[in-house]
């Protein structure tokens, strides 16, 4: 067997680094049925919201004015509004899908081996299905904001981002502001992404891997709730996700999503390690 392994490694032609490519894997995905649902969701959640604004008005509400109160003032409004009220959980579902799906599946359908057996390297199968799911996921977060632009602009006009708490950005400002939350965010999903990953390369099913991290996502959000843990909550991802706030105020301020993104980032890494090295070690028999 030992044999048989060299004379594959040492074959003319092979290079490790060739094997699965990009866009091979990045086609598999993009056809599977749960990645078209998945991007017909989050389109369809702009008109929605429309069809809820219309219905009742945002602004008849008395006391304080929220982000959600603006939704009607302006295409970008409605696009921030869009990004508000599903950063917190609706957005979860497709890093956790497209980065908990990925090896468990291939697991599940007891292809997993033969993939291996082509020969394709470990690391290089787990990287090509990393690097194609968080793609996927920065996709599904960069669809929404532009549907809910288009969408917004079409039914309340293009129009300069109206802040809350008074003031207002212009539409190129309110533009690169909204990029800076959606790439925000998307770093804010990392963990989720970690968690995903990491656990659809210890089971071979892949409900379990993307409830998983959806499940440890909702705890995080719950711990950060109970007050009483005080500075604890610092350390947890959750405590940071809407960071992204401060960045569409007149004068934003930065703190709050550096350290919301480093958190992230130094949890996401450890969770990356952990998948990849114990991937390495792992008897893969389906």
């Amino acid at each position: 067997m030992s044999t048989l392994v060299e004379r594959t490694e040492t074959a003319s032609g092979y290079r490790a680094g060739r094997t699965l490519p990009l866009r091979v894997e990045l086609v598999r995905q993009l056809k599977r049925r749960r990645t078209l649902v998945m991007g017909a969701i989050l389109a369809a959640l702009p008109f929605v919201l429309l069809i809820a604004f219309a219905i009742g008005n945002p602004g008849e509400r008395g006391g304080q004015v929220t982000l959600m109160d603006t939704a009607t003032a302006s295409g970008a409004n409605f696009a921030a509004v869009n990004l508000f009220v599903s950063a917190g959980f609706l957005l979860v579902i497709p890093v956790a899908l497209f980065c908990g799906d990925t090896v468990a599946s291939e697991a599940g359908w007891s292809s997993l081996r033969y993939l291996l057996a082509a020969p394709v390297p470990r690391a290089r199968l787990l990287w090509s299905k990393l690097v194609v799911g968080l793609g996927l996921s920065l996709a599904a977060m960069i669809l929404l904001p532009v549907v809910a632009l288009a969408v917004g602009t079409a039914a309340y006009g293009w129009g300069p981002l109206q802040i809350p708490t008074g003031g207002a950005l212009d539409t190129g400002t309110a533009t690169q502001r909204l990029l800076v939350v959606v790439a925000y965010i998307f770093v804010s999903q990392l963990v989720t992404a970690g968690l995903a990953f990491w656990l659809s390369t210890k089971t071979d099913a892949p409900l379990g891997a993307v409830g998983g991290a959806v499940g440890l996502t909702i705890v995080g959000n719950v711990l950060d709730a109970v007050t009483a843990l005080g500075h604890w909550r610092d350390f947890l991802p959750a405590h940071w996700q809407f960071a992204w706030a401060d960045a569409v105020q007149p004068h934003p301020e930065w703190s709050g999503m550096i350290q919301g993104t480093a958190i992230s980032i130094t949890y996401a890494l450890v969770l990356f390690a952990l998948a990849f090295r114990g991937f390495a070690r792992k008897d893969v028999v389906s």
